[in-house]
């Protein structure tokens, strides 16, 4: 008769593709990059004068030092498109991002503190994002069209704010094991069209590929 042992081990190629192999990728991959997206403006700026900007922030050794290093620099307000104050900056949406522009986490400014949005939990979850997104950024071409640029620039925030969500797949496991907020997870967002200037209300938009190329050397 014979026995059968459970299996207690796992083979050397299980750790290896499991363990090891991920964590060199994520080597090669740092330091992150953190940026911060927003809408650049001056005084007696109109809506059709805003511009939308990423501003450098730092670099950090791994996704929790980058929060925290986003976290400080939200909270003190000293992110800025300037040394002076000639240009005022309106920070959006905070971008980390490895050494290939690969996104590893986004989130939300909101009164001074970050929403981090959650990543996308498959690819057909991603999928729904990209067309949302897609539709939204539609209506925004359509409302610049007509001159109608505060809408424009809300409803292009609203397209990155959920492409923030698209996490790259090398980081998706670590981004969700940060057990980020789930009230940075906004899955169905209601477009709103602000008649604020953009010196009271500024939206910034910007898709997934062109903070990747932003971010390019």
């Amino acid at each position: 008769m014979t026995r059968s042992h459970p299996e207690t081990f796992r083979s050397i190629g299980q750790v290896l593709a499991g363990h090891v192999l991920p964590r060199l990728e994520h080597a090669q991959k740092r330091p992150l990059r953190v940026s911060c997206l927003g809408t650049i403006s001056y005084d007696g700026a109109t809506e059709a004068d805003c511009v939308d900007r990423s501003i450098p922030i730092g670099e950090a050794a791994s996704p929790q030092d980058a929060m925290a290093l986003a976290a400080t620099r939200v909270a003190r307000g000293d992110i800025r498109a300037m040394p002076d104050d000639t240009l005022r900056f309106r920070p959006r949406l905070i971008v980390v991002q490895d050494s290939a522009s690969g996104l590893v986490l986004a989130g939300e400014i909101r009164a001074g503190v970050i929403l981090w949005q959650q990543p996308v939990a498959s690819k057909a979850e991603a999928t729904r994002i990209v067309l949302d997104a897609t539709r939204l950024r539609g209506r925004a071409f359509a409302a610049t069209g007509r001159g109608d640029h505060a809408a424009a620039r809300d409803l292009r925030f609203q397209a990155a704010r959920l492409e923030a969500r698209l996490v790259d797949p090398v980081w998706r496991e670590i981004a969700a094991e940060l057990r980020l907020p789930e009230a940075a997870c906004p899955r169905f967002p209601q477009p709103t069209f602000p008649a604020r200037p953009c010196a009271a209300r500024r939206s910034y938009g910007v898709s997934h590929a062109q903070i990747c190329r932003q971010q390019r050397p």
